[in-house]
């Protein structure tokens, strides 16, 4: 996963400066934030109470 990832930003990295367009480098924060959204809907409880067991670890 590590890969696709570094894939993600390479190529985001390579397009901004392409396409001299700034707002590309945004793509690997965004699959990130997504990544991390599909990870919490895989746990079989509800998402809030997954969020909320996540935050209260200690």
């Amino acid at each position: 996963m590590l890969y696709v990832f570094l894939l993600i930003t390479a190529l985001s990295i390579f397009f901004a400066f392409r396409m001299k367009k700034p707002l590309m480098l945004s793509v690997p924060f965004a699959a990130i934030i997504v990544y991390f959204v599909i990870q919490i809907a895989m746990v079989p409880l509800g998402f809030f109470e997954t969020v909320r067991f996540i935050f209260d670890l200690r």
